[in-house]
């Protein structure tokens, strides 16, 4: 079994990580950090194989922990698992030696095809390797190309675009589809779609909106703690 480590602040995120992770046959979860210092004392008194680390933490940055893990002597494998995409978080990641990168928001699909590639990745056992098998070992830590296990339909860049709406509203305001559709220059039902998706996966929560005069509409709010 991969012992693994989730390292998440948002309890709702948290939770559904932990539960993605052990659907996932080879894998079970042996610990659940929401700080970077209680990840780091987990790492210390607990045999763990693989984290999922979130990069936006109170105490500190995911990137941070990550340096003290490999500067600690700990070569545990770590995935990193947050809405960060600057290029220079993931070129961070990688120098740290960090072994994959899951965007946030994604489906259990998207988390199973990373967990699945890291399982063939681990499989191996001898010490002498082929080039073939080498490049083997690679591409299946990279793994398909599929959008991030975004549904079909929910395209990354009007993804995005739906987020960025949501945040810019500001603390206690949302948006409408009717507004989010006019911000993806699509249809109201296309942009209910991605609002949908965005609250099925926690980030976002329905509101009641009430005007002067008729039924209220149904406003959408990026959730406290979405941003991480």
């Amino acid at each position: 079994m991969i012992r693994t480590l989730v390292v998440e602040d948002d309890p709702v995120a948290a939770a559904a990580h932990v539960a993605y992770v052990e659907r996932v046959r080879g894998f079970e979860v042996v610990g659940s950090a929401a700080t970077g210092a209680a990840a780091l004392r987990l790492l210390t008194s607990t045999e763990v194989d693989l984290v999922l680390l979130d990069v936006h933490l109170p105490d500190t940055n995911g990137l941070e922990v990550l340096r003290r893990m490999r500067a600690a002597g700990h070569t545990t494998d770590v995935i990193m698992v947050t809405r960060a995409r600057d290029l220079a978080v993931v070129r961070a990641a990688i120098a740290f030696g960090a072994t994959q990168y899951l965007v946030k928001p994604f489906t259990f699909s998207a988390v199973r095809t990373k967990l699945e590639g890291y399982l063939t990745y681990r499989e191996p056992t001898d010490a002498v390797l082929a080039q073939d098998d080498v490049d083997g070992l690679f591409e299946a830590l990279r793994g398909p190309v599929d959008g991030g296990g975004l549904p079909k339909g929910i395209s990354r860049e009007s993804l995005d675009a739906a987020t960025q709406a949501l945040r810019e509203a500001g603390p206690g305001a949302g948006a409408t589809a009717l507004e989010v559709a006019d911000v993806l220059g699509a249809s109201r039902v296309t942009a209910r779609r991605y609002l949908e998706y965005l609250v099925d996966t926690g980030l976002a929560v329905r509101h009641a909106r009430y005007g002067s005069t008729g039924r209220p509409q149904t406003e959408y709010r990026w959730r406290p703690g979405g941003v991480s």
